[in-house]
C-alpha cells in the first residue's frame, strides 16, 4: 500500500541538544527508547493491522525519517527521509505458545532489551497473539531521540480511536519518493553551517531561559522561608548513595506490572490534602523501602533521590515531538514508615522545589552543558554511562492519558503498561501511565540488578493498601461500592480486576467514565504538580 506524505517535518531537520544525548548515551546492555504495552479485546490480525498503520503515516512523517550523523560529528544529527523505507520492519507479530501473562512479560522484556536499527526509523509495533481470554497484546517502541512520553502517547492517539467504529481506510495512493541523499562535499558544508547556527541558538536559548529564570525569581521572592531552606537545601545537594539496585546496566531487563483504581489515589488525595503526584510518588517510595530492607540492606539514615521528568510544552503544542522535559531531584528520608507521614514528607519536599524553582534551574543548567562541543558529546556519552556514579536512585516518571476507552480497528484497549528505560546505575526505573480510570505502574530493571523485579508487584500493592487505611479512605469505598451494587459486591475486588470484562465491571467502567466526563476540565494529573510526566 503506498501513501503521499504530508510535509510536515522536513528533511534535514536538525535534532535538538537533549534529543541528541539520547543517541549518545546509548550502547549495547542499555536501549534508551521508551514504550507502551497494551492489552486490546479480541484478535487482531497482521496485514490488518499493517494496512492500518500504513494508512497513519501521512500524519506522522517524521515515523518515515530516520536518523543521520554529520560528519565528524560536528552538529547534531538530522532527520533525513529513509529511501529504503519498508513498514515489514517496523509492524511484526509474535506469537506464545501458553499466552500467560508471564509469558507475555517475558516476552516484553526481550524485545525492550534490544537496541533499535539506527539505520532505519526509529520505532516499531510488535503484535502479541496468542494471550489468553481471546486478547492481543501490543509493544509500541519509540526512541527517546524522537519521543518522550508525553509525545508517544500522542503518537498512540493518533491511531487510536474514542469509538469501536472502524472507519473504511483511505484509498491507497503513491507515495512521494524520498529525496536523493546529499554528496559528502554538500554534507560537510552544511554540517559546517549547522554547527555555527546551532551555537548560535544554544546561546540564545541559555539567555532567554537565564531571563526567564530571573524573572520567575523575582516574582516568587519571599516564598521560601528561611528555617525551610537552611532544613531541606542539605538533604537536596548531599550526594546519592547507591541502594542495593543501583549498578551498571548490563541487560538484559525485566519488566514488572501493577494497576490501582486513580479514584482512590484521588481519594487519598483529598483525605490527605495533597495532590495525586505526591500520591503516586509516596507509593513508589515505600515500595522501594520495602525492597530495600527484603534485599537485606539497612534504611536507617538513608536517602532515596528520584529524577523525576517534567513536562515543558506550552498549552499551544501539547503533542509536540521531541524531548520537552526537565529534571526535578526529588529526596526523601527513606526510613519513614508512617505511610501517612511519609505521604507528607513527599508533598513537602515536592513543594519545596516548585517554589525554588528547580524546574526551571536544571533547564537553565542543561543549557549550559549543551555548550560542550557535539564531538566531544558524541565520544563521552557511552562512557558516561559506565561511569561508577549515581545522580539518582531511580527515574520515575507520570504520564497523563485518556480517561475514556480506546479502540484500536474496532478493538477496546483493556490495558495500557508504560516503559521508561534504564541506563548508567539507575538499573532499576519506574513509569506511571493513568487511562479510562486505572493508574498502571511498570517497573523495569536490570536481571542482574533486581533478579526478583517481580516482587515489586506485591509489595506496591501492599504500600497501596496501608495508606488507604492511613488515609482513612478504605472503609467509606467499601460502603459507596455496596451501596451501587448490592447485588453485586464483586465489584470492588482486587484492583488487578478492575478491568476484567465481567458484567459488574462493565457497570462500574461506565460510571467512572461518566464522573470523568463530568469533569472534563480536571486534568489527570495535576498540572504544575510533580511529576507531570516521562521520561524520560
Amino acid at each position: 500500500m503506498k501513501t503521499t506524505d504530508m510535509p510536515n517535518h522536513q528533511n534535514g531537520d536538525r535534532l535538538s541538544w537533549g534529543d541528541t544525548v539520547f543517541l549518545h548515551l546509548e550502547r549495547d546492555g542499555m536501549p534508551l527508547h521508551i514504550a507502551g504495552t497494551s492489552v486490546l479485546e479480541g484478535v487482531i490480525s497482521l496485514e490488518e493491522f499493517r494496512a492500518f498503520i500504513e494508512s497513519k503515516l501521512p500524519v506522522l512523517t517524521r515515523y518515515r525519517q530516520r536518523v543521520e550523523a554529520a560528519p565528524f560529528n560536528l552538529c547534531p544529527p538530522t532527520w533525513e527521509y529513509d529511501p529504503e523505507f519498508d513498514l515489514r520492519n517496523h509492524v511484526s507479530e509474535i506469537t506464545l505458545k501458553r499466552g500467560t501473562d508471564t509469558e507475555f512479560k517475558a516476552v516484553v522484556g526481550k524485545l525492550l532489551s534490544k537496541t533499535m536499527d539506527r539505520t532505519r526509523p526509529l520505532w516499531d509495533f510488535t503484535l502479541v497473539s496468542g494471550l489468553k481470554g481471546n486478547h492481543t497484546g501490543l509493544i509500541f517502541r519509540v526512541h527517546h531521540c524522537l519521543a518522550d512520553g508525553i509525545a508517544a502517547v500522542g503518537a498512540m492517539n493518533v491511531i487510536m480511536t474514542a469509538t469501536p467504529e472502524v472507519q473504511p481506510l483511505p484509498k491507497p495512493t503513491r507515495r512521494a519518493a524520498a529525496p536523493p541523499p546529499k554528496d559528502p562535499l554538500t554534507s560537510l558544508f552544511d554540517s559546517l553551517i549547522g554547527a555555527y547556527s546551532n551555537l548560535v541558538q544554544r546561546a540564545l536559548a541559555a539567555q532567554s531561559d537565564l531571563l526567564d529564570f530571573t524573572e520567575r525569581m523575582a516574582a516568587g521572592g519571599g516564598e521560601l522561608p528561611t528555617a525551610e531552606f537552611a532544613r531541606l537545601l542539605p538533604e537536596l545537594t548531599a550526594p546519592t548513595a547507591d541502594l542495593c539496585f543501583n549498578v551498571n546496566c548490563q541487560g538484559p531487563l525485566k519488566v514488572a506490572w501493577v494497576e490501582l483504581p486513580l479514584e482512590d489515589l484521588k481519594d487519598i488525595r483529598k483525605a490527605c490534602g495533597t495532590t495525586v503526584n505526591d500520591v503516586l510518588l509516596a507509593l513508589v517510595t515505600s515500595t522501594i523501602q520495602r525492597y530495600v530492607e527484603l534485599r537485606g540492606d539497612s534504611i536507617k539514615g538513608r536517602l532515596f533521590r528520584m529524577m523525576v521528568p517534567v513536562n515543558t510544552r506550552g498549552a499551544d503544542s501539547p503533542d509536540e515531538l521531541g524531548n520537552r522535559i526537565s529534571l526535578v531531584p526529588v529526596t526523601v528520608p527513606l526510613d519513614i514508615r508512617n505511610p501517612r507521614k511519609l505521604l507528607a514528607a513527599v508533598h513537602e519536599r515536592t513543594e519545596f522545589l516548585k517554589r525554588g524553582h528547580v524546574a526551571e534551574l536544571v533547564s537553565l543548567a542543561g543549557g549550559l552543558v549543551s555548550f560542550v562541543a557535539t564531538p566531544l558529546q558524541a565520544m563521552a556519552g557511552p562512557i558516561a554511562g559506565q561511569l561508577p556514579i549515581t545522580p539518582f536512585n531511580l527515574v520515575c516518571t507520570s504520564v497523563p492519558g485518556p480517561q475514556f476507552s480506546l479502540y484500536l480497528l474496532g478493538h477496546k484497549m483493556l490495558r495500557w503498561y508504560p516503559y521508561v528505560p534504564i541506563g548508567g546505575r539507575m538499573a532499576l526505573n519506574c513509569a506511571i501511565l493513568t487511562y479510562n480510570g486505572t493508574t498502571y505502574f511498570g517497573f523495569s530493571g536490570d536481571v542482574h540488578a533486581a533478579p526478583d523485579l517481580q516482587k515489586l508487584e506485591g509489595l506496591l500493592k501492599l504500600s497501596f493498601e496501608e495508606l488507604k487505611k492511613a488515609a482513612g479512605v478504605q472503609a467509606p469505598r467499601k460502603k459507596a461500592a455496596r451501596s451501587k451494587a448490592k447485588a453485586a459486591p464483586v465489584v470492588r475486588i482486587a484492583p488487578a480486576k478492575t478491568l476484567r470484562p465481567t458484567a459488574p465491571t462493565q457497570v462500574r467502567l461506565k460510571v467512572v467514565q461518566k464522573a470523568e466526563s463530568e469533569r472534563v476540565q480536571e486534568p489527570t494529573v495535576e498540572q504544575g504538580n510533580l511529576p507531570e510526566q516521562l521520561i524520560a
